[in-house]
């Protein structure tokens, strides 16, 4: 039997609440695992249930999870998930298995040549008993016991008697801290009244910084100046809990309280305490220049707005139809550009979704050259993913170009063009083999390209921007077909193809 069959054997017989019970274990053992200084490997059982009852000696068991400490070294360096054991090779397991109970002795391993002892310890989920989680450690490393490493081992036996209560893992938590203590950083013992039984010195050093005495040894939290009510609340409901304690501007503590149980009740908690003042320091700082990089594009955008407005004001002095046009073609471009710094003032990052960009590019365009006398209907379709904000800048000019020369040329105003104009914006992404691109193809069905010269030839100043900033700013590359649409119009399509390799994961947003 493969590794692959022996695990798909031991879950399959799993119900769905029994492998939720399975994951939150698997979620929450690193601790244990630190507590015990010891491997801690998941079995569970590959026959049926009857099986063990008729023949316990022929049971086997599969190995679905190891999670190795960070307070002690490991005794497996290689992989164990879907290895298979029988019960002469793990007694310990089955017996805990079949019996319920918690079984510790000590066991020959072949596989690591020397002895090892094993406790083991039932995983029950409501009234049965699904797996077995076994302490695994080898006998040459076992840790002289001081205090802590005697408190430490006496909270996992703690966990233990939960585990096999199925009191834990607790079916869900209220709350989750982004950055949750571990047992290295500081571990507070308290009794059922939440006085402190324990104190590790990492958690006295946190707790001092936060403003409290360094005796907390048989004092409530509270009499030793900070505060407890993470700790009164996990002991009232028998739930976990956290909290960020701020004692100062420069002092932040981490809490995480879980109650032990035993019997139904609550006997004590377990406080994982850590310092975090300098990750939320950090977070107030990149808060603070999130908040300032969007602010400047705001102003940006209002610059912008105001030179717009300044080229509106000069346009109503102009007589000249031509010159006129001209204010108005650039009142558009300002306002394509001023688009991308309004989208940047209102997210995090220098990156936007270009979707955000393109959709009010398309709404301008419409709202200032088409009329119910001259109507061009617009769809955009795809995405486009994200792209960093100049590829958003030059592209956004480059589509306002574009859509105007589309509702200028390819529908003219006299009516000789197509009954219903369409015009279709494709947005997607690809890979040209040294990145993510982006690709935008703008197609009408209009009355098709002139015979004026191809469209690198021309003499407008549009479509010599659409070159310059394609080739020449994004290193893209532009193609015009014409022939797309239905006779006799014979329609045109414009396909843009830009790299944006600035941005990690574009091709994840297809």
């Amino acid at each position: 039997m493969s590794r692959i069959e022996a695990l798909d054997d031991a879950l399959a017989r799993l119900t769905d609440d029994e492998t939720a019970h399975v994951i939150r274990l698997v979620t929450a053992w690193g601790m244990l695992a630190d507590f015990c200084f010891s491997d801690l490997v998941l079995y569970l059982p590959i026959e049926e249930p009857r099986r063990f009852a008729e023949d316990p000696d022929g049971a086997r068991f599969v190995m679905v999870n190891h999670v190795r400490p960070s307070t002690s070294p490991t005794i497996y360096h290689s992989d164990l998930i879907g290895e298979v054991r029988t019960t002469e090779q793990r007694p310990l397991v089955t017996r805990s298995y079949v019996t319920g109970d918690l079984a510790e002795g000590e066991i020959d391993s072949v596989w690591l040549d020397s002895r090892v002892r094993v406790r083991c310890i039932p995983v029950r989920h409501r009234s049965r008993i699904i797996g077995v989680l076994a302490r695994e450690s080898a006998m040459t490393l076992q840790r002289q016991r001081g205090e802590l490493e005697a408190t430490y081992v006496g909270v996992f036996e703690r966990f233990a008697t939960m585990i096999a209560e199925g009191a834990f893992p607790f079916t869900d938590e209220d709350e989750v801290l982004s950055n949750p203590p571990r047992v290295g950083d500081g571990v507070v013992v308290v009794d059922r009244a939440g006085v402190v039984e324990y104190a590790s010195p990492n958690a006295i050093s946190a707790m001092v910084r936060a403003g409290a005495d360094d005796n907390l040894r048989g004092r409530d939290l509270n009499q030793a100046g900070m505060d407890r009510s993470a700790v009164r609340m996990a002991l009232r409901t028998a739930r976990p809990t956290v909290d960020e304690i701020e004692a100062t501007d420069q002092v932040t503590i981490a809490l995480r309280c879980i109650p032990l149980i035993e019997l139904g009740a609550v006997t004590g908690a377990v406080v994982l305490s850590r310092d975090i003042s300098e990750l939320v320091r950090r977070d107030r700082m990149l808060m603070s220049k999130d908040a300032t990089i969007r602010e400047i594009h705001h102003r940006v955008k209002n610059n912008l707005q105001t030179i717009s407005s300044l080229l509106r004001l000069q346009g109503r002095r102009l007589s000249e139809p031509s010159a006129k046009a001209a204010i108005e073609q650039s009142v558009r471009r300002i306002h394509a550009i001023a688009l991308v710094h309004e989208t940047l003032s209102r997210t995090a990052g220098d990156d936007v979704r270009f979707i955000d960009v393109v959709r009010p590019v398309v709404r301008m365009v419409e709202d200032g050259l088409t009329s119910p006398e001259h109507p061009v209907r617009f769809e955009v379709t795809g995405d486009g993913g994200v792209v960093p904000s100049p590829t958003a800048t030059s592209m956004a000019v480059v589509l306002c170009e574009l859509l105007q020369n589309v509702v200028e040329h390819a529908f003219p105003a006299d009516g000789g063009g197509p009954h219903r104009p369409d015009v279709t914006i494709e947005l997607s992404t690809g890979s040209d083999g040294a990145g993510a691109t982006l690709e935008v193809t703008v197609t009408d069905n209009g009355v098709g390209l002139t015979g004026d010269g191809p469209p690198d030839d021309s003499d407008s100043l549009g479509l010599s921007i659409v070159q310059t900033l394609v080739r020449s700013e994004l290193r893209g590359t532009i193609e015009h077909t014409t022939g797309t649409g239905v006779a006799p119009w014979p329609g045109t399509s414009v396909r843009i193809v830009v790299p944006v390799r600035d941005v990690g994961g574009l091709a994840d947003e297809r």
